[in-house]
Formats: structure tokens, sequence, C-alpha cells
């Protein structure tokens, strides 16, 4: 018999210590660019009101995970889709189970955990100023990453709910609201795109010479208009978000130009790549997910709970 250990949403969002998810996230990055990961391609099961979609993934040094998570219509939110699931770590060595965990709030700071590496490495040196569009769960995840890593930087926070955007903007000690997403964007050295959009939100007219751009929504449309897309600079985490259709894929990514380069996010932050050319240059990072990313989180959130004595243990 083999013991494993559940952790029930808030103690897998207790055991996700900011600092350490960046810091597993960017090891999975590199190792994505590296071709060192193991991660089939997406599936999932389809009914007449939804899907339950498998992730499995290895990385090396980080363990061996899979999330399954349903995505079916929420009813208390008609033209939005609820996402429920968990996350299953197993040992890389010998294959036993080892945690299960709820895969909502891992899945929320890996997503901000790769967008705020990307602002890092991708961002100009003088950036100063934060722009996050966005008031749901994935833009509050992003905003309470920020708060618990740069919590001195301004970060203005633009939604279509202005009550909605205070709540949010309330997460970071330099929050504030914008009166619009284009004010948001406008003053931004950097903007946090973190929305359900299924229409482009920010337009290429508003963003100032040298910004950075991290999109992580859009996964029923573009957050993106196409002028974006088209003059940044491109990178994203994996090659599949420009070659494969959503929502795998990217959908500011489909049928780029066969000139056009979508430089992988890994390599800049190994350092074998220079990520932004210079000042002046828009850089785009857009992120679709990938299951490397979940098992980073995963490794991260066992260990925590295991040194603190959280969790159940369950005997298979």
């Amino acid at each position: 018999m083999s013991e494993i250990l559940f952790l029930d949403g808030a103690r897998t969002r207790a055991a996700l210590d900011p600092h350490r998810v960046l810091d597993a996230v960017a090891a999975a990055l590199v190792a994505i660019g590296r071709d060192e990961v193991s991660v089939p391609p997406r599936i999932a099961a389809r009914t007449p009101h939804g899907l339950l979609g498998a992730m499995p993934g290895h990385v090396p040094g980080l363990g061996l995970a899979a999330k399954l998570v349903s995505v079916f219509a929420d009813p208390e939110r008609p033209g939005r889709s609820s996402h429920r699931g968990v996350v299953a770590l197993f040992d890389e060595t010998d294959g036993r189970p080892l945690a299960l965990m709820d895969a909502e709030p891992l899945t929320e700071i890996r997503t901000a955990a790769t967008a705020t590496l990307s602002a890092r490495a991708l961002a100009r040196p003088d950036a100063g100023r934060v722009a996050v569009v966005g008031t749901g769960a994935q833009a509050r995840a992003q905003i309470a990453l920020l708060a618990a890593v740069d919590p001195g930087t301004p970060v203005a926070v633009a939604g279509r709910d202005p009550l909605r955007a205070g709540s949010a903007a309330a997460l970071h000690p330099a929050g504030r609201v914008a009166e619009s997403v284009e004010e948001a964007v406008r003053g931004a050295d950097t903007v946090f795109c973190c929305t359900g959009a299924v229409r482009p939100v920010i337009r290429r007219s508003w963003l100032a010479p040298g910004t950075h751009v991290s999109s992580v929504g859009g996964s029923h449309g573009p957050e993106l208009d196409a002028a974006t897309v088209r003059d940044a600079a491109l990178f994203a985490e994996w090659p599949g978000a420009a070659t494969t259709p959503p929502p795998s894929g990217a959908h500011e990514l489909q049928d780029l130009p066969p000139e056009r380069r979508v430089t992988l996010l890994g390599p800049v932050l190994a350092g074998t790549h220079p990520g932004r050319r210079d000042d002046a240059e828009l850089t785009l990072f857009k992120s679709t997910g990938h299951a490397a990313l979940d098992v980073a989180a995963a490794h991260v959130a066992d260990a925590v709970a295991r040194a603190e004595g959280w969790g159940t243990r369950l005997t298979l």
C-alpha cells in the first residue's frame, strides 16, 4: 500500500509559496526550451455540456504529474465557463502517487508566475508602471503575485466593472483603479492582459514604444489586435502556441507569416537568447499554459505542505 497527501483548496493555495513557484516555473520553462520535458498533446473527453481535459507531464528534477480539469458552462455567469479539477503528483523514479491537490489555485499562480517571469526577462530595465487588464480569478492571481514580489511598483487595474476592479486593485499596496482599459494601457510600461475576451481588448495604438505585454487570457478568442501581434517581437512557452490550433495554441499566433519567429521564453531565461533587442522594441509574451508548469507548481505545493505538516494523508 502507498500513502498519498491530499490538499484541499485552502491548503493548496497556502502551500504555493510565490517565490518558490517562480523559481520552479522558471526551471520548467528552461527545460521546455531545451526539449527536456515529456508532455504529450492535450486530450479531452466531451459531453453535450462540457469537457474533461487531461494534461500529463514530466520535468526532470521536478516530478511527474497530471492535471484533470473540467470546463463547463457557468450558469451564474452567462457566456462564461467554470474550470474545476485536480492535479496528481507522482514520484518520478518509481511512479508512486504522492499528492492530490486542487487545480484551480495551482493553475492561477503558475500562470501568473509565467507572465511575471516574462516581464522580468523582456520588459525594459527602467520599466516602472504596470497595468493589469481584467478583474477575474486570473487577474486577481496576477495582482496578488505582483504584491508579493514587487509591492512598490504602481499597478493600474482596468475592467468592465468598477467594483470588481476596485476589489482587485486592493490586493496590491500600490494598486489603483484605472478609468478605462485604454487609460491603464497608455500609461504602462508593462501590461498583463488576463481576460476571458472573445475579441481584442488592447489596441496597438495604445501601446507606447518599448512596452512589454504579457497576455495569458483569450482562450475563446484574441485578447490583442492584429496590429499588436504584427509589430511585436513574439515569445511563448512552447512551440505549439503558434503551430497548434486553439485552445491548445494561441488565437493571436495562428497563421503567422513564414518569416515571423516565435521565441521560447526558456532560452531567454537561460541566457542563450537575448530577448529584447532595444528599449523601443514592443515585446509580446503569449501564454497558452503547459503541463510542465503544472508539474513545477505541484512540486512546490507538495514540498511546502510536507514541511509544514499540512494536508490529509490517505492510504490507497
